[in-house]
């Protein structure tokens, strides 16, 4: 058995034993990868950070546009409406606010020239006059049936005099007619939607008020609505 020789014996046990060393190289290759790592985690949270804010603001910006659209279509909506009578106009502020539907309603109808010619076919003095179509039955007939003084009235706004509203009863186009108030009436509340306040031309509808009428409250001589006519501001 050869012998091994005692130098040869202490460089195997040193290689043995020996801690492995890590050379400079690769520290400088990890602590670079670390680097790159790192770089690339901010640069990605930087990237979606900014992209989400981005999208936040356009997305602000959608909804600021929209309302702004919504702005100026409501602002080219009418307020007034004026109507022209042979005794002169009436102008009347629409309430778009508290009768969304109903002045939508009558804003189409006057566009389409619905009102034009149409008759004031029941003039009730210190109550009502009621522009519709003469041949139908308004909702006036249970009023001149069960006409009444009131000591005490509900100042309420759809109970005072000069008001423009249009029956409940009747919804479709050709059903629509108009009635301006000429006194506080506490039971219009209920048969009634107020949807109008005349601003001008009050005169104008006491004129009407005062024209000669049958035993049915109709006009001895015809008067109606020359021509409607829609405006933002007077």
């Amino acid at each position: 058995m050869a012998k091994i020789k005692p130098q040869a014996l202490l460089l195997q046990s040193k290689k043995k034993k020996g801690p492995n060393r890590i050379s400079l190289t690769t520290i400088i290759l990890s602590s670079s990868i670390l680097v790159l790592t790192l770089f690339f985690l901010y640069a990605t949270y930087r990237h979606w950070s900014r992209r989400s804010r981005m999208q936040m603001k356009s997305e602000a910006s959608v909804f600021e546009g929209d309302n702004s659209f919504m702005n100026m279509k409501k602002s080219n909506i009418p307020k007034f409406a004026i109507l022209d009578t042979a005794k002169g106009s009436i102008t009347v502020e629409l309430f778009k606010d508290s009768s969304p539907e109903v002045v939508d309603q009558f804003i189409g109808l006057c566009q389409k020239g619905h009102f034009k010619g149409m008759l004031f076919h029941r003039v009730i003095k210190h109550y009502v006059i009621q522009a519709g179509d003469i041949n139908s039955l308004g909702a006036t007939d249970d009023w001149t049936l069960e006409r009444k003084h009131y000591s005490q009235l509900d100042t309420s706004l759809k109970h005072e005099a000069f008001m423009l509203g249009t029956s409940k009863e009747k919804h479709d186009n050709r059903g629509f007619e108009l009635f301006i108030t000429t006194a506080p009436i506490p039971d219009l509340n209920e048969k009634l939607i107020v949807f109008g306040r005349v601003v001008k031309g009050v005169d104008i509808v006491q004129e009407i008020e005062e024209v000669d009428t049958d035993e049915h409250y109709q006009p001895k001589s015809p008067i109606g609505i020359v021509d409607m006519t829609l405006k933002q501001k007077i």
